[in-house]
């Protein structure tokens, strides 16, 4: 395969391990690009349910549908509903068994707020677009229709914020257009940026609105405004480490790989404005191909995942996909 030619080493037959079906399943499926039809991936994927990251989150789930307290699940942080919901998509598990379904129909009935918009406390004001965008994808990913009206919906709202069509801006929340945001001190905030193009790339061609497709176009310009590799996006003071440190799972931060990864999807990956974030990306790897665990929410989560510091098979998967995408 040409894209492994600049690899130091092999790290696919890691990746392929049977202790970690969801890097297996993804693999399998993405670069490597087995069908849903084969065995071996239908395999991986029905081995995810079993794998210790869901079956520690199922457990800590409330019976009800919730996790940590009733309803909207923005807060504790990456204990409550929202956050597993997300990385239970994230891990691959099947969005169609009952308590996953169950979970999404409470978290999107408890968080949409009037406007559309998903949001940390079911306002309007507290939308933002890294929750929304993350928080659709998630379902998305899980099954749900992008054809649900609800679903709809928190995508309209995305596309309006972004664009300053018919929108409301709140000092609390989302506070202008072009993804300026009050968690960022009003700056335009890229981390939003991608999770908005994130949830607009999962959507098929027929599902982009004339006003969807302005919005995507919008932030794509916004994305390539700067050197991906600086990453020096509006920031008060300092441009953020984070942006620099590879990790899994994101949550609502994003890093030079996952912008890498969304605009991948997009079509950008050959585009040569990323030609010094792809090199950034090559230049993290170990001698054997594989690249460390930086960030992690470890600690923070109802279980850990990989170490940080050591070789990390979610951060070897996502800087594959970016170099398969360019053809590297």
């Amino acid at each position: 395969m040409p894209w492994r030619a600049r690899l130091n080493a092999d790290p696919l037959p890691w990746l392929l391990e049977p202790d970690n079906p969801s890097v297996r399943y993804f693999a399998l499926r993405d670069l490597l690009d087995r069908l849903e039809t084969d065995a071996d991936l239908r395999a991986a994927r029905a081995a995810i349910m079993d794998s210790e990251p869901v079956r520690a989150i199922l457990a800590a789930r409330h019976a009800d549908g919730y996790w940590v307290k009733p309803g909207p699940g923005y807060s504790p942080s990456y204990r409550s509903s929202v956050w597993q919901v997300t990385f239970l998509a994230d891990l691959g598990a099947d969005g169609a068994h009952p308590a996953i379904r169950q979970s999404c129909e409470y978290v999107l009935t408890h968080a949409q707020a009037r406007s559309g918009g998903l949001s940390m406390t079911s306002i309007p004001s507290k939308v933002i677009h890294c929750l929304n965008g993350g928080l659709v994808c998630a379902f998305l990913a899980l099954g749900l229709p992008w054809q649900d009206e609800r679903i709809q919906q928190a995508l309209d709202w995305q596309a309006r914020a972004i664009l300053g069509e018919d929108a409301t801006y709140y000092a609390s929340g989302t506070t202008g257009p072009g993804f300026a945001c009050v968690a960022n001190w009003r700056l335009l905030c890229a981390w939003g940026a991608v999770k908005a193009l994130k949830v607009f790339g999962l959507l098929p061609p027929e599902a982009r609105t004339p006003r969807i497709q302005r919005a995507l176009d919008a932030g794509v310009e916004f994305m390539f405004s700067r050197d991906l590799a600086r990453a020096d996006y509006p920031y008060q003071d300092r441009i953020s480490s984070n942006w620099f440190k590879f990790g899994y799972p994101l949550s609502y931060t994003s890093d030079i790989l996952e912008a890498l990864e969304v605009l991948a999807r997009l079509g950008h990956a050959r585009d040569p404005r990323l030609a010094n974030a792809i090199e950034f990306v090559l230049s993290k790897q170990d001698d054997q191909g594989r690249w460390k665990l930086e960030h992690t929410l470890n600690g923070k989560m109802w279980v850990d995942i990989e170490q940080r510091g050591k070789p990390s098979k979610w951060v070897t998967l996502r800087a594959l996909r970016v170099l398969k995408a360019a053809a590297i």
